[in-house]
């Protein structure tokens, strides 16, 4: 009887183990199979043609021949419309004469910028072409770290290609090309590689959350990828402005750390600032009163520690309305009456 068992037993466990693991490894790969499955049809590799820079001619006088003045690059995008819209990074199109995008299918076509914005890396393209399959738009809000997302695009020239890992962290920033810090970005280990940027990161679900952007040269694993939350309020600008408006008030600073004495001496909530290096002639900031040298510790009622903080205030619905800029000036905290432009030029009052 205890041979029966002594038999049976570890027999019985061994199997139940390797069902489970089983089950596991096809759940994994059923998740990610289903998801590219719905949004692989939906992605496009760009082709794109853009003027020559001056390294890039010097570059080209010192090949064996000279072809034109232009240079061509390649990226990723989706389609998150049926008829017709794409999403793709703003650093892939810039400068573009025209931009070419072929789908998984084979088909081809010529895509046209609707409208471009540097200061969150995002660009709108739209293609005239019949019954597009579009990939659904997710909720990046509700991600968690270690979840499993799947980044689908054409690295290196590869067409089509599916890579996968999980969510690394969430909140992270970035600095884009224009200087403007992109808030809550996703950060994933799913490889990404150039031509990956402007293709969509997908959940296991198959729904967008992330347009992949960038990778940090020289290590593995550290990915980026803009959330689709922040898509979601510049889309419908880029479709009807083809650019995103965005308040000014005319001034150059820095982001500058306070001593500890003057914070206690001022009662401030935070101990950085923006030191004013220029104001310019004719701005929001001139009329208010604002000068050089001035130190920004407060803006429309909220705090302001540094230029990015200043920047994440500046936003379209500032622009034309009137409000207040606290800056200290020889150590005296004053309040100033200020109204932001579009442009940073003076209005009128």
């Amino acid at each position: 009887m205890s041979d029966t068992l002594h038999e049976v037993v570890p027999s019985t466990g061994a199997s139940d183990a390797h069902q489970n693991d089983a089950h596991l490894l096809d759940a994994y790969s059923t998740a990610v199979i289903g998801a590219v499955e719905r949004v692989g049809p939906a992605v496009a590799h760009l082709e794109v043609w853009a003027p020559m820079t001056a390294a890039q001619r010097r570059q080209r006088r010192r090949g064996p021949h000279d072809d034109g003045d232009e240079s061509s690059g390649s990226g990723s995008a989706f389609v998150f419309t049926p008829d017709g819209f794409l999403l793709t990074n703003s650093h892939v199109v810039e400068r573009a004469t025209r931009v070419r995008a072929t789908f998984s299918d084979g088909a081809s076509y010529n895509a046209e910028i609707v409208g471009c914005d540097p200061d969150t890396d995002l660009a709108v393209l739209r293609v005239n072409a019949p019954s597009l399959v579009a990939a659904k738009l997710g909720d990046s809000t509700r991600l968690r770290p270690g979840q499993v997302v799947i980044a689908i695009g054409n690295p290196l020239g590869y067409a089509s290609t599916v890579t996968s890992g999980v969510v690394s962290a969430l909140g992270r920033t970035m600095r884009a090309q224009s200087g403007r810090v992109i808030d809550a970005v996703i950060q994933t280990d799913a490889a990404l590689n150039p031509g990956n940027s402007g293709g969509p990161l997908v959940d296991s679900r198959g729904e967008v959350v992330g347009i992949n952007t960038a990778i940090i040269s020289g290590a593995q694993g550290i990915c980026f990828a803009v959330p689709v939350s922040t898509a979601q309020l510049v889309i419908p600008q880029l479709i009807r402005e083809g650019r995103v408006r965005r308040a000014s008030i005319g001034v150059a600073g820095q982001s500058i750390q306070l001593s500890r004495r003057r914070v206690q001496l001022n009662h401030l909530v935070a101990a950085g600032a923006v030191l004013v290096t220029d104001v310019v002639s004719r701005s929001p900031a001139e009329f208010a009163g604002v000068r050089r040298r001035d130190l920004i510790i407060g803006f429309a009622g909220s705090v302001v520690a540094s230029i990015d903080d200043l920047q994440r205030l500046l936003t379209t619905e500032r622009i034309d309305r009137a409000t207040s800029i606290t800056v200290l000036r020889d150590g005296v905290q004053m309040q100033l009456a200020i109204i932001p432009s579009e442009d940073g030029s003076r209005r009128d009052q």
